[in-house]
């Protein structure tokens, strides 16, 4: 049999496809428990840094990144299949080419990064000095974040399996109240071609104990990210909430059939008006997940939303869910995907209309699912799955009052994009205080019991590290979560389960150094790095 050895350009390769597919592994606990999560993504980055780095060119370096995040994602995002081919009834070989183009597409963005930083701070083969390595380990981690930014904002963006999120427990996880994920993103590249840089190639070649210097300074930023996660960022404030979170895991295949839907209405009701059990708390709040009904809330009779009201009334609690609404304003019909607030008070016409005080509207859409890009239709018109153009809701929208609390509403995976989140914890316009309590509705029922259900939630966390506010999840199939400011999972129900999760939930207020700036520390130091780096390449071959 030939060696790999013999080919050195297919065996790498080969590397960089296998190290990709592991590194997918690190971004939900499941196949791998949650304590190897963060070093093995790190070991996995390292690997994928010392190729790039060491590259003959920055082509080389680019193909090297495209290979393994090309594999990286395709594994990390093989649900999407499940949505495509089980519920989009897309044919097997065109639901797994959609799910690699869009891995390859993704991976443009990490592979131009690694082209960028292997022209930023080419290395000799033998890895050069210590100086050498430590401005290329600057300049890895620099091109990292500055095009996970990129990836994360371009048309819309979609920052999913974002490296940063493999940390929310590990000290670089203290980072986040103070940089947010795109500082974790951009320590954490370095952090790992720092440990690529103690690679010796050349057995003969001298030790020189100076090349430890980039793996110095990345522990001494781990050592800062575990102080800072010791300290507290915010305090609480009023009384506690008893919350119900209610997980119908009602499958896809029903949800949307008109001849199951009264069902589904149905259950979502037995379980949101069943008395507490005996011995517990009332809830003061119940939850219900996104789109709860299948249909534009004017489609239903005032009689639904009598009984909604009634079991309000009867629980004497307020009851968010979500629902698509159709409203007319100024003359013009308006789609949102929305979640409403109600209570006993709460007037059915109100309900009805869509006008009810307390709604939240979805700003940040789904590509595909609530809007079709341009030039996009006929890919939407191949899935048999119930898609919408929606309009966008407000930046601002106000919290829910509940009781002692103010709830900012989230859907889906709006709280993937954490700078977007920041506007409704702040003071309002007009001087109103800011949400205590993050909650995200969901329905991934469309990716069945795959990771995208853990992926979310370790989503959901590094938002609460972020904004050092507690955040609930009600989802239809999983994961059903309360999470507490510090990022970890207070209780859960079990995924693809029909249950309810009865839990107390301490709202707190303080705004951490990431509420109040956002993304902007970090968007600085990725354009300083960028421009100081640069100008030193652009000197070098000046002279050269």
């Amino acid at each position: 049999m030939m060696s790999m050895a013999r080919f050195p350009r297919l065996s790498r390769a080969a590397a960089m496809l296998a190290v990709g597919a592991v590194q997918a592994l690190t971004f939900a606990p499941g196949p791998l428990p949650d304590g190897v999560l963060a070093p093995l993504q790190l070991l996995m980055l390292a690997v994928l840094a010392w190729h790039v780095l060491t590259a003959a060119r920055p082509r080389r370096a680019f193909w090297y990144g495209w290979l393994f995040n090309t594999a990286c994602y395709t594994v990390g995002l093989y649900w999407l299949y499940i949505s495509m081919h089980r519920y989009g009834d897309l044919a097997m070989p065109l639901a797994a080419a959609g799910v690699f183009a869009l891995a390859a597409f993704l991976a443009l963005f990490p592979a131009a990064a690694c082209a960028l930083a292997r022209w930023l701070a080419p290395l000799p083969a033998d890895g050069g000095g210590w100086r050498a390595r430590l401005r290329a380990a600057l300049a890895f981690g620099v091109a990292w974040g500055a095009l996970e930014w990129v990836r994360g904002n371009l048309w819309t963006g979609f920052p999913w399996l974002n490296i940063g999120y493999a940390h929310v427990d590990s000290p670089l996880a203290g980072w986040a109240p103070v940089l947010g994920l795109y500082g974790i993103v951009l320590i954490a590249a370095f952090v790992a071609a720092a440990l690529a840089m103690l690679w010796q190639p050349r057995k003969e070649a001298a030790t020189d104990a100076r090349r430890a210097v980039p793996a110095l300074l990345a522990l001494l930023l781990a050592l800062a990210g575990w102080a800072l996660g010791q300290r507290t960022w915010s305090q609480p404030v009023g009384a506690s909430l008893q919350v119900r979170l209610v997980q119908g895991n009602v499958g896809q295949s029903e949800k949307f059939d008109p001849a199951l839907m009264e069902q589904g209405l149905i259950q979502h009701m037995n379980q949101a008006s069943m008395p507490p059990p005996a011995g517990k708390p009332a809830p003061q709040l119940i939850v219900l997940p996104e789109t709860v009904l299948p249909v534009f809330q004017d489609q239903l009779p005032p009689e639904v939303w009598g009984i909604w009201k009634r079991i309000a009334a009867e629980r004497q609690a307020a009851i968010i869910m979500g629902v698509p609404l159709h409203r007319v304003v100024n003359g013009k019909d308006r789609w949102t995907n929305s979640a409403i607030g109600f209570d006993a008070n709460s007037s059915v016409e109100d309900m009805r209309s869509g006008e009810i005080v307390t709604r939240y509207d979805k700003q940040h859409l789904v590509p595909w699912g609530e809007f079709v890009p341009p030039g996009f239709r006929w890919f939407v018109e191949l899935l048999n799955i119930p898609l919408g153009d929606f309009d966008n809701g407000a930046r601002w929208q106000a919290p829910f009052p509940v009781a002692d609390q103010r709830i900012a509403l989230n859907i889906c995976y709006e709280d993937l994009f954490g700078e977007e989140l920041l506007p409704a914890i702040r003071p309002g316009p007009n001087g109103e205080a800011g949400a205590s309590i993050l909650l995200n509705i969901s329905n991934l029922g469309w990716f069945g019991d795959s990771w995208a259900l853990r992926q979310h939630l370790q989503i959901g966390r590094m938002r609460t590290l972020e904004t050092a506010r507690p955040m609930l999840a009600a989802t239809n199939t999983g994961m059903t979560v309360a999470i507490d400011p510090q990022g970890r999972v207070q209780a859960s129900l079990p995924s693809m389960t029909r249950a309810e999760l009865a839990t107390q939930v301490q709202g707190t207020s303080g705004l951490t150094p990431y509420a109040r700036a956002g993304n902007l520390p970090a968007e600085v130091l990725l354009a300083i790095g960028l421009v100081a780096l640069g100008a030193v390449r652009l000197r070098e071959r000046r002279r050269g």
